[in-house]
């Protein structure tokens, strides 16, 4: 698995599902053809298989080791899970839990989760289903750190009509529930949430009212965790481009733009939630858009 130490902050890939194409017109209904076309040559083939037409994602975990904690930034899809509007997701059965013991990690000994955002491919390994069939959660002397505008958003209780719809069905009953009926969440809200000295918690929202992005600051490094700020590089050069699965997408344009300004600005390497490939950047300003200076340089 890949590895970066950032000043005190040593930062692991876990991959739950490995890079996949989806459909590129599923992704991005709305995007033109042009801003592909005009950026393939560097897209493809890590981010764009043109002769499919597809995009290229990955599901994966990252794994964060801050003064002493085991901290996981989203959880992916999980294990057993009924999402029948989503066949790719539909009942996995894969071997994550043995690759983050290979990365050194049992469950018993992650201190912090921070889901992003309630999204069926971030919560998912929340939970694991016991032999007597009930939810649990995994990690069970974790806090889980949970955006308070997602768990309203999203809990069937308050019937909210998302847009999302049926993608979500079964994801709050058996990622979110559980967890907190255990006691174990922590539903942050505010300008920030401090998880340590070295790791905040910041709304961004659009892609769900909810949505954050973590922001690493150790020594002089700093990085920030985007979640699903972005999908493709492609928004780093377009950010005004959205996928079909943003909430609002005016807030996450104006989200997506604040954040890549303020990582180009500080220098800050930027890891979104499904980059295959290099997976993170770091991103200079072009104009009124942004560009990638430098890809990451893992070990």
């Amino acid at each position: 698995m890949d590895t970066l130490t950032l000043g005190d902050v040593e930062i692991t890939r876990v991959p739950e599902l490995p890079a996949r194409g989806r459909a590129r017109g599923y992704v991005f209904p709305d995007v033109p053809r042009e801003h592909w076309r005009a950026n393939e040559s560097w897209l493809a083939p890590t981010f764009l298989d043109p002769a499919a037409d597809e995009v290229r994602l990955l599901i994966q975990t990252w794994l964060v080791r801050s003064g002493g904690r085991t901290i996981l930034i989203d959880t992916g899809v999980g294990n057993d899970r009924e999402r029948p509007a989503m066949p790719n997701f539909h009942r996995l059965n894969t071997d994550y839990l043995t690759r983050l013991t290979a990365a050194g990690v049992r469950p018993q000994d992650v201190d912090t989760v921070i889901c992003t955002h309630i999204h069926v491919d971030h919560v998912g390994w929340n939970t694991h289903l016991t032999d007597g069939g009930q939810w649990r959660p995994t990690f069970p002397h974790a806090q889980y750190l949970i955006p308070r505008a997602d768990f309203d958003y999203f809990n069937p209780a308050n019937g909210h009509r998302t847009r999302a719809g049926a993608q979500m069905a079964n994801v709050f009953e058996d990622s979110i529930t559980p967890v907190h009926q255990a006691g174990q969440t922590l539903l942050w809200e505010g300008d920030h949430h401090d998880v340590d000295a070295q790791l905040r918690i910041e709304p961004a929202p659009g892609h769900t009212p909810g949505s954050a992005v973590v922001w690493l600051r150790s020594g002089t490094h700093q990085a920030v965790f985007a979640g699903d700020l972005l999908h493709s590089p492609l928004q780093i050069v377009e950010p005004d481009d959205c996928p079909g699965f943003d909430e609002d997408e005016p807030h996450a344009r104006s989200s997506r733009r604040r954040v890549l300004g303020e990582a180009a600005d500080r220098g800050a390497l930027l890891l979104p939630a499904h980059f295959p490939g290099p997976g993170a950047a770091e991103v200079r300003r072009a104009g009124d858009r942004f560009a990638v200076r430098a890809w990451a340089a893992w070990r």
